[in-house]
């Protein structure tokens, strides 16, 4: 291992484990369960937290824990676009921060660390073995996520810490079957810390970000090279309401055809901020059709939980 924090225990003890209670009826719990359990990163004196965000996402009561005590927490807001929160605890829970870094900075073949807060496989040592852009079902988005192997066993908000002791993503999933020149293998994605360390402090403020939000149908689809093929949708969300179905194929956005998840993604964007239409070209069975969406705020369609 290089000379970084970690060696000290620094890095390890910026570290925290977070626990969730989401409700039944929270529009995630179907697909993310209502017991979920991850890590978090203490990145301000004040003691803010940043964690991947579906750790916490509607949860209504959060714990949060070092090696010594556990004290309950809040939501302080959750970013949609990149996939991060920042939590807190309610009850003084000291320890070191880890300073920030950049993905950006990281080059594939880099050693780096990744790091949880369980006792067990604590610290991991891994190589950056891919960075390319990322595409979720869930209406998500990357331009540069940074894949690494092996994969770390407990991923969910761990650190992506660099030779610098410099935390420069957290842990969203991991991937089997993921091609590194010609073969595969399994990996973990991070999601860059850079994409919220922008607007930290107007999440602490006001519990997201500023900016206009993006257009959202509460749907997901599954990209298998060749389809687009609608796997979920969301009851009572926009996608529902507007007539789409499990099995429909989406073959194109205002007429324009799409190529792929993030294409797609990007398409229904660029038509404007949540509110606006989403004209969607369907293939059901062998019928074309097209089905016009009026898209919302995907904050508008969570529960509160927590948030604070």
């Amino acid at each position: 291992m290089s000379t970084s924090v970690l060696s000290t225990n620094v890095g390890i003890d910026a570290m925290v484990s977070i626990t969730a209670h989401v409700p039944d009826d929270a529009m995630s719990a179907g697909l993310l369960g209502t017991e979920r359990s991850g890590h978090g990163v203490r990145i301000r004196e004040d003691g803010l937290i940043v964690t991947v965000g579906y750790v916490v996402h509607e949860a209504e009561s959060l714990w949060i824990g070092t090696g010594k005590t556990v004290v309950p927490g809040f939501v302080v807001g959750y970013d949609f676009d990149s996939g991060l929160a920042l939590v807190k605890p309610s009850l003084p829970l000291h320890g070191p921060l880890m300073p920030l870094g950049r993905a950006e900075s990281l080059n594939v073949g880099d050693n780096v660390s990744v790091v949880s807060s369980s006792s067990r496989a604590q610290v991991i040592e891994a190589r950056v073995v891919a960075k390319q852009e990322f595409a979720g079902r869930w209406e998500y988005v990357l331009d540069q996520a940074v894949f690494t192997s092996p994969p770390h066993e407990s991923w969910s908000g761990a650190a992506l810490v660099d030779s610098h002791g410099r935390l420069c993503g957290l842990g969203s999933l991991v991937i089997q079957g993921f091609e590194v020149r010609g073969a595969t293998t399994t990996v973990n994605m991070f999601v860059p810390i850079e994409l919220l360390a922008p607007i930290v402090d107007e999440i602490v403020e006001h519990g997201r970000r500023l900016s206009p939000p993006r257009p959202w149908l509460g749907m997901l689809v599954h990209d298998d090279q060749q389809d687009l093929t609608v796997v979920g949708v969301y009851r009572n969300c926009p996608a529902d309401k507007a007539g789409l179905r499990p099995g429909d194929v989406i073959v194109g956005i205002d007429d324009e055809p799409v190529n792929g998840l993030a294409n797609m993604f990007r398409l229904m964007w660029s038509l404007g901020s949540a509110g606006v239409d989403v004209p969607l070209n369907v293939l059901r069975n062998t019928e074309r059709m097209q089905l016009n969406v009026r898209s919302g705020d995907r904050a508008g369609f969570q529960r509160k939980g927590t948030l604070q």
